[in-house]
C-alpha cells in the first residue's frame, strides 16, 4: 500500500507589498491568500495507480487535486491547514516576516491565543489516517497543505511506513509513503 502526500500548487498571491504590517493587515492577507487561485504546476504521480484521491477543501488544495487527479476527489475539512490566530489584543506593526515566527513562537509554547494546539493536530492527523485507511487499503493520494503533511509524515512513519524526509513540503511535489 502506498500514501502519496502532494502539497498544494504555489498560490498566487505574494507577500504584502509593505515591509511592516499591523496584525489587522496580517490576517487580511491572510483571507486573501486563502481565496487565492494557484499557479497551475506539473506533478508527475510516478507509474503508481492512485485509487483514492482526498483532499483539503480549501480552495488552493482542491483545485490542485482536481488539476493532477482524474478520478473522484473526496474534499475533507479535516486537511486543511493548521489554524493559526491572532497574538496580541492591539494593532501592532511590525515586519511582516517576523508575525510567523512569533505565531510559530506561541504555537509550540502553547500560548493562550492560539486555539488548536500541536496535541489537537496530531489528534486530528490521526483520526484522518484512521478514516481514510479504514476504507481503503489501496494506494492513495492526498493533497493538503505544508504543515499539516509534516504532521502526516511523522505519524505514518509512527504506522510503519517509510518514505522521504520533507523539511518544507514543496509545492506540488509528490512524496511517497509505503508500507
Amino acid at each position: 500500500m502506498k500514501i502519496g502526500l502532494v502539497r498544494h500548487f504555489k498560490v498566487k498571491r505574494g507577500y504584502p507589498e509593505k515591509r511592516f504590517v499591523t496584525q489587522k493587515e496580517l490576517f487580511q492577507w491572510l483571507d486573501e491568500y486563502e481565496a487565492s487561485d494557484i499557479e497551475v504546476g506539473e506533478t508527475s504521480l510516478g507509474s503508481i495507480e492512485w485509487k483514492r484521491c482526498f483532499a483539503s477543501d480549501l480552495p488552493r488544495a482542491a483545485k490542485t487535486a482536481e488539476t493532477i487527479y482524474d478520478g473522484n476527489i473526496i474534499k475533507m475539512k479535516e486537511l486543511r491547514e493548521v489554524q493559526i490566530y491572532p497574538l496580541f489584543k492591539r494593532d501592532i506593526k511590525l515586519p511582516f516576516l517576523l508575525y510567523p515566527i512569533l505565531i510559530r513562537m506561541a504555537w509550540l509554547l502553547k500560548h493562550k491565543s492560539q486555539l488548536e494546539r500541536k496535541a489537537d493536530v496530531e489528534k486530528r492527523v490521526k483520526a484522518i489516517l484512521d478514516d481514510i485507511l479504514s476504507q481503503s487499503d489501496e494506494n492513495i493520494l492526498i493533497v493538503s497543505h505544508g504543515a499539516l503533511m509534516m504532521f502526516m509524515r511523522k505519524e505514518l512513519l509512527k504506522r510503519g511506513f517509510k518514505g522521504p524526509k520533507m523539511k518544507t513540503p514543496e509545492n506540488g511535489k509528490l512524496y511517497v509513503f509505503e508500507k
